[in-house]
């Protein structure tokens, strides 16, 4: 795991804001608003989250609904990279491909365009927090069963008592921040 320099990450702890109860009662949500409206520390969180994976190859970067959107679209940019959004069941306007996965009550599933991804493409999966590893690990099911290459995972934070990291053992994980 690449850590970024000190000063990245002390101003990303002072912007994270956390909303309690949100969105449930016993949650307490990261709310990453603040770090999406400064401009030099939005950017400065791109290039980090983008700079493990410069010079290895990647094709593509998958981003999963819906705050993975604001993150990975700029990374697929620095890594020039071509963008595919992962989108909940329903939201896609093409033949789909589909991977469910096991929330705490319940499934959910992600979808991608069958045709995102060719055989020789490698995929960065950039999300905003890894929590419980599912639907990270469902992306990674997805784009394989489209034939694609994971070369890695890009989190902006990691809840690391939840222990997801575990779930995504076929390729390296990087997060800037870990609580």
């Amino acid at each position: 795991m690449t850590h970024p320099d000190p000063g990245l990450k002390a101003r990303l702890l002072a912007a994270i804001r956390d909303v309690p109860d949100f969105p449930k009662p016993g949650i307490v949500f990261k709310d990453i608003t603040p770090v999406l409206a400064d401009p030099a520390l939005f950017g400065a969180t791109i290039d980090a989250l983008a700079a493990p994976f410069v010079g290895r190859g990647v094709t593509h970067v998958a981003a999963i609904e819906s705050r993975g959107f604001l993150l990975g679209a700029p990374v697929a940019r620095v890594l020039k990279a071509g963008l595919i959004p992962m989108r909940k069941a329903g939201k896609l306007p093409w033949t789909t491909q589909r991977e469910s996965y096991d929330l705490e009550y319940g499934t959910d599933a992600l979808e991608v365009h069958a045709d995102a991804f060719s055989n020789a493409a490698r995929v960065l999966i950039v999300d905003d927090v890894l929590a419980t590893g599912g639907t990270a690990a469902a992306a990674a099911r997805l784009t394989r069963r489209c034939g694609a290459h994971v070369e890695g995972f890009a989190f902006l934070m990691t809840l690391g008592f939840l222990e997801g990291r575990a779930r995504l053992d076929m390729a390296p994980v990087e997060s800037l921040l870990d609580y």
